[in-house]
């Protein structure tokens, strides 16, 4: 039975990042961990995100260079080392984080414990927020990848992307650990595929094909030359787009075995090694083989036809990159449900989503992660180019919380060398918070304003849903010792529409609860009611059961207000008595059944609890099996 309101506001961690805190798994719930990550698992589970976006992150940088023509795109590989250096801050980082913050919750955590209750709720909501976007995102670019291959399905494309969001989402229901186990394969097919483009292609001078570019219209801007340092900055926070995904490993610490943190530690720092290995790796490429963008036909795509040549290969990558985009919504699966579980024990969110199934899966959080990925796909008719505009923004604004609060979180405990680690922090909390205002700028017209309405409309949903278990808690008196219990004169009703079984277990628990006991028939106008209640009343005299049976006259066919009227009125007469409403229902052996039944029960308990304050009980008498 769950409480109504906590008092708290959640468990701070009160290691330093140097040392590893007692792990906090609920091992007990999970005896051998059986239904958590192991750190190979991790990667799978939730690095997706992560992985999948070098299909989009160098693209992203040539597109904005192309604007300066062949000598913009010169400058790709700077532009990526530097990219790939604030990966290697932000993973510093997030590995910082997921010592002093064992029970997950990354920007989110760090904000609450660090600067102030305010910014915690905006770092929750833009974290939110990307990992909404993130599963519309990548499954509207998966099912984009295929339609381009199978231009006859194109029209189907919204229903072949909530199929696919469908399909996440069963897998994610049987728990973190499933999922994982059913996407490491497509995950190692993919990272393989791009560490062969990387190796066979630093060993080619030339590309062994154009055949994929062939006949497409180059992107490539003709005479523009100068590069300067505004499209420099708008192709480092386009690339940025590249770092999404890298916070969800320490959102979602909990989610490993013991000792997670060690766990959780090793995927991320294996998610920075590769993601940055593929990265540099790729932009080395763009620049080996000259490669200009062309409409239609994606960088990546360039890539694997020059290294690998128009063949078997091409296409292995081709797929790998199509299911793998379409997969990389379980990173939010894995991080968002574990996020939105300590919003809701710091009572910024319903209560509901803190609690686990059997597997320990947060079922209501996937659930509502699922709904709201579904409602995005319809709106935005499985259309990636709607979304996009609207991605990787919250995830900056995350980042600068984040790194702002270990900053300060260095300066609290002050270990040895926290100055340089600060300074780390400082350095990559500048870059970010400037990637944060440039992606926004660049790409308000798009439709990133609806993400800097989006953002403060959830940090205001926290703060009502937080005020309103506030007002709950003092209702209730949460924290206080209240007075000792006292036993009040109990007054039990029970409601009466014949004679049988149920109805003798029902009277039985009655006397059993109560000092007095009232059985209450309502009684209809019509003849036929009229009739029934005459027939009624002589067989309860002729039963004797030692409890008058009470008629209430209704002129209508209503059950529910006759009921509660006569509690009311009992209650005005007793001013200083408990009384419990017994409502016996029968409980068929079947699930089927269910639907044979008057539902009676059902209607007069809603019309108690709506306008009395009686205590309603609901006796259930099972039926026997056939």
């Amino acid at each position: 039975m769950s409480t109504v309101a906590r008092g708290g506001h959640g468990t701070k961690a009160t290691a330093t990042a140097d040392e590893e805190p007692p792990d906090t798994g609920a091992v007990s719930e999970d005896p051998g961990g059986r239904h958590r990550l192991t750190a190979v698992q991790g990667l799978a589970a939730l690095s997706l995100d992560a992985m999948a976006s070098v299909a989009y992150g160098p693209e992203a940088i040539v597109l904005v260079l192309a604007a300066a023509g062949a000598h913009g795109l010169g400058f790709t590989l700077p532009v990526t080392l530097a990219i790939a250096g604030l990966l290697a801050v932000l993973v510093a980082s997030y590995r910082q984080v997921i010592a002093a913050f064992p029970n997950g919750g990354g920007a989110y955590a760090v904000a609450k414990a660090h600067l102030g209750r305010r910014p915690a709720p905006v770092a929750a909501a833009s974290l939110i927020l990307d990992y909404v976007l993130n599963v519309a995102v990548s499954v509207t670019a998966g099912v984009a990848a295929l339609t381009s291959a199978f231009p006859a399905l194109y029209d189907e494309r919204v229903w072949i992307c909530l199929a696919v969001l469908a399909l996440v989402t069963a897998v994610n229901l049987r728990g973190i650990a499933d999922s994982a186990r059913a996407f490491i394969l497509p995950t190692a097919v993919f990272v393989g595929s791009i560490l062969a483009i990387i190796a066979v292609g630093l060993f080619r001078s030339a590309p062994v094909s154009t055949a994929t570019a062939d006949g497409h219209a180059s992107a490539l801007g003709h005479g523009a030359t100068t590069v300067g340092a505004l499209l420099l900055l708008k192709a480092f926070a386009s690339g940025c787009s590249a770092l999404t995904g890298v916070e969800a490993v320490a959102n979602a610490v909990p989610s490993f075995r013991t000792p997670a943190v060690r766990r959780a530690q090793r995927t991320e720092v294996a998610l920075g090694a590769l993601l940055g290995v593929m990265l540099i790796g790729l932009s080395v490429l763009i620049g080996r083989f000259h490669l200009q963008p062309v409409e239609g036909v994606t960088v990546l795509a360039q890539l694997a036809d020059a290294s690998l040549g128009h063949n078997w290969a091409f296409y292995v990558v081709q797929f790998a990159t199509t299911v793998l985009l379409a997969l990389a919504a379980n990173t939010s699966f894995g991080g968002l449900p574990v996020l939105m579980s300590l919003l809701a024990r710091d009572n910024h969110l319903p209560h509901v989503f803190g609690l686990k199934a059997d597997r320990q899966v947060h079922r209501h959080g996937v659930l509502a992660l699922a709904v709201v990925s579904a409602a995005l796909l319809i709106v935005s008719g499985g259309d990636t180019n709607t979304l996009v505009p609207l991605f990787a923004i919250g995830v900056f604004v995350g980042f600068t919380l984040c790194q702002t609060g270990m900053v300060r979180h260095w300066r609290q405990h002050r270990t040895p060398g926290w100055r340089g680690k600060a300074a780390l922090n400082g350095f990559g909390a500048l870059l970010t918070g400037v990637a944060a205002i440039v992606v926004t700028a660049t790409k308000f017209t798009e439709g990133a304003w609806l993400i800097v309405i989006a953002l403060p409309l959830l940090v205001v949903v926290f703060e009502r849903v937080h005020g309103a278990y506030d007002r709950m808690g003092r209702a209730l008196e949460l924290g206080r010792v209240p007075d000792a219990p006292h036993r009040d004169h109990s007054l039990v009703v029970v409601p009466v529409s014949g004679l049988s079984r149920l109805t003798r277990e029902a009277l039985d628990a009655a006397v059993s609860l109560g000092d007095e006991v009232h059985a209450v028939t309502v009684v209809h106008p019509g003849p036929e009611d009229r009739r029934a209640a005459e027939t009624l009343r002589r067989d309860w005299e002729l039963w004797d059961p030692g409890v008058d049976l009470i008629e209430v006259d209704s002129a209508t066919r209503s059950l529910g207000r006759p009921i509660t009227a006569y509690v009311r009125d009992l209650g005005a007469h007793h001013p200083g008595s408990r009384i419990t409403v017994l409502i016996p229902e029968t409980e068929p052996a079947r699930m089927w059944q269910r639907l044979l039944l008057n539902q009676r029960g059902a209607v007069v308990a809603h019309a108690l609890r709506r306008d009395t304050d009686a205590v309603v009980c609901r006796l259930r008498f099972r039926l026997p099996t056939a």
